[in-house]
């Protein structure tokens, strides 16, 4: 690990990566059992909960590896389309509930999850302003002159 890399994931940084592969965790295992079970039932509901478990892999892995440009941006777009998925099902939700009369990872804005997937997002967009790749190098070389 490098000295630059090291200060992105100690503190609030690890705690958000931690919080990210709890959420794809429970969500992975949320959306398998749902499909393996009873997908027929609601294949929309269960297949947005696979969906929401696949944003929170690539956003975990994307926070994980963010001080690379490339990472950075994937982490912006899955936490981006994150925050859309939990906003627009969210509200779909409570407008139409007869759509997701099974839950999914986003209903209710995330009701079934402490509303962490509302919070979480915006955490992760905060976080990520505030680490921008290359920015702490910049920094100790203008402090450095």
């Amino acid at each position: 690990m490098s000295a630059s890399s090291r200060p992105r994931m100690s503190g609030i940084g690890r705690v958000l990566v931690i919080v990210y592969a709890v959420m794809a965790l429970a969500a992975t295992g949320r959306s398998f059992v749902q499909i393996v079970e009873r997908f027929d039932e609601a294949p929309l509901a269960y297949g947005l909960s696979a969906l929401a478990a696949l944003v929170y892999i690539l956003a975990t892995l994307a926070l994980v590896f963010a001080g690379s440009a490339r990472w950075y941006v994937v982490a912006w777009v899955a936490i981006v389309f994150e925050l859309v998925g939990v906003l627009v099902i969210g509200t779909l939700s409570l407008l139409l509930p007869a759509l997701f009369a099974h839950p999914t990872v986003w209903s209710g804005f995330g009701y079934g999850y402490l509303f962490i997937p509302l919070v979480l997002p915006f955490l992760g967009l905060w976080w990520l302003i505030t680490h921008r790749p290359g920015v702490r190098v910049q920094r100790a070389a203008e402090v450095a002159a």
